[in-house]
């Protein structure tokens, strides 16, 4: 996702989304642990989209 999809959310969406991604990473650290990890790219999309929302919900506090 980019960071003008996040920046229409609201503060309780971002949250909501932030701990979707943080299972997620979860659940892929898992896969890849255990060798069921297919797409191995997925990983790096969730790490950053996390970076993401972190970034905003840091940003939007300040204003």
């Amino acid at each position: 996702m980019k960071a003008a999809d996040f920046r229409v959310k609201t503060a309780d969406e971002l949250s909501t989304e932030l701990g979707q991604l943080k299972k997620e990473q979860f659940n892929l650290r898992f896969q890849a642990a255990s060798g069921q990890l297919e797409n191995t790219a997925r990983m790096r999309q969730v790490r950053r989209d996390i970076a993401r929302i972190k970034t905003i919900q840091g940003n939007s506090s300040a204003s």
